[in-house]
């Protein structure tokens, strides 16, 4: 999908109540804004207006198969867009607010526009911990659709100036609180019937969410961030790379050195909330393509993993290694 022609001087204002209720009246007319969440810079607009919902897709070119999360102020707004099981309530009452997002069955009377969900009878809803986005929350009384603030497909933002790079002339505004605490999306996870199952990997893992989660079926687009290619940089990514290749920018991790490292000590959060920083900067390069070294897939390593997988994949519009099963 081609970008749309640039609309907006885009501003960026830092995080105060007054680019609050600013960002509030964009929101209330049916425009998308760019604001920090605790896992990455999100692009808000109202999730009950189905025009402002358009925009969104409209601004990052994002297919409209892909459905949406929506951020929501608590437990007590969730349940009035989502059928909520005793499962699904007892991980949000522990997780929430914070980096879980539920899928959950829509409730046939939510005021949520359709072009949300994409045509699937479930919604991803989850509490944001970021006070910018609580505030939003507040300052318009509205639920949220927010995917991360980036053209679809491309590196996820975790500063505003990611943010501007990439919509810059498309939205109107971009609250700047800084780097986000986590560096990577949220988890989802799917419940029906008194079983999780994990649909992407993020920040939480089985560990903490104290539950066993299943794989979900291969091929169906369940939740966000599901699309093979993903979260990607302009030039080529090779990871698992034990040294670079020629023209390669060389990103390390722990003992295995590079241009950059996610994190010389080997530490997996550290790894984590430096990812999408480190792809902007080597995708800024002179060198013609990127490489990453191995990070173990463990822990937080599993969602790490997952991201440079689907960065590393062909894009929709470049030709795969092999034809599609």
């Amino acid at each position: 999908m081609n970008a749309p022609p640039a609309a907006y001087d885009t501003r960026l204002l830092p995080f105060s109540d007054s680019a609050v209720d600013e960002a509030a009246g964009l929101i209330l007319r049916g425009l998308p804004v760019g604001l920090p969440t605790e896992t990455v810079y999100g692009l808000a607009a109202d999730a009950t207006n189905g025009e402002a919902v358009a925009r969104i897709y409209a601004a990052k070119g994002r297919p409209s198969f892909n459905p949406l999360i929506v951020h929501v102020a608590d437990l007590d707004a969730a349940e009035r867009i989502a059928l909520f099981e005793p499962l699904a309530r007892t991980l949000a009452a522990h997780f929430w607010p914070g980096p879980l997002t539920l899928v959950l069955p829509l409730r046939d009377d939510a005021p949520i526009s359709s072009l949300v969900v994409a045509g699937l009878p479930t919604i991803a809803l989850r509490v944001p911990a970021h006070p910018a986005m609580q505030a939003l929350l507040a300052a318009t009384g509205r639920p949220l659709a927010a995917p991360s603030a980036n053209a679809s497909g491309r590196i996820s933002p975790t500063r505003a100036e990611h943010v501007l790079a990439s919509l810059g002339g498309r939205i109107p505004l971009i609250l700047d609180a800084g780097p986000t605490r986590h560096g990577i999306e949220s988890t989802i996870v799917g419940v029906s019937d008194g079983v999780a199952r994990l649909l992407r990997p993020g920040p939480l893992g089985e560990a903490e969410l104290g539950v066993t989660l299943s794989a979900p079926p291969v091929g169906a687009i369940e939740a966000p961030g599901q699309m093979q290619s993903h979260y990607a940089p302009a030039k080529p990514l090779r990871i698992d790379a034990a040294a670079p290749g020629p023209g390669e920018w060389m990103i390390g991790f722990g003992g295995v050195q590079g241009d950059s490292n996610l994190s010389i000590s080997g530490d997996l959060v550290e790894a984590a909330a430096t990812l999408f920083d480190r792809l902007y900067e080597a995708e800024t390069q002179r060198s013609a393509a990127i490489a990453v070294a191995p990070v173990p897939r463990e822990g937080l390593g599993i969602a790490i993993n997952d991201r440079l997988a689907r960065a590393a994949a062909p894009r929709r519009d470049e030709p795969a290694d092999e034809p599609p099963d």
